[in-house]
């Protein structure tokens, strides 16, 4: 399951819905990741475009290799502005077993952050500024890509 939300996320809430989503389905482990927003370099939020269609393919991806181990993945992500100590993204891992949710959830953060399409700008003084220097090139991405 696939989320995306206007600004910042309501954890406990998503979090429950998951929860009781899934309560009955025999996992034995619900591994959740949440990302907030940190205080730093002056900023007073981030700012999230995201392209769907090419997040979506690799969500579905990701569902793919879940299934191979009788898991699910659930992710939500903030689109627009997400201010200083707001969340805008958290994801979560159901599982039978508790090591498949723990190796799923470090492998599918960690390749969310290198290959999802979101484009992330800082919030300053009321102006979004495209960051640059925390930015990832999207692989095969070509002339849509990052410079390095």
């Amino acid at each position: 399951m696939l989320e995306l939300y206007d600004g910042g996320l309501d954890i406990p809430s998503i979090l429950k819905k998951w929860y009781c989503q899934e309560s009955t389905q025999n996992y034995g482990a619900f591994i959740p990741f949440v990302g907030t927003i940190r205080d730093e370099d002056g900023i007073d939020g981030l700012s999230f475009d995201i392209y769907e269609p090419i997040l979506e393919k690799w969500f579905q991806g990701w569902q793919d290799k879940a299934k191979e181990k009788n898991a699910i993945i659930k992710m939500a992500h903030s689109r627009g502005d997400v201010l200083v100590h707001q969340s805008s993204y958290i994801a979560a891992i159901f599982s039978p077993k508790r090591r498949v949710a723990l190796e799923f959830i470090d492998l599918f953060v960690e390749d969310f952050k290198a290959s999802a399409p979101i484009w992330k700008y800082d919030l300053k003084n009321k102006k979004r500024i495209y960051a640059l220097e925390r930015s990832t090139r999207i692989k095969g991405s070509g002339l849509l890509g990052v410079s390095t």
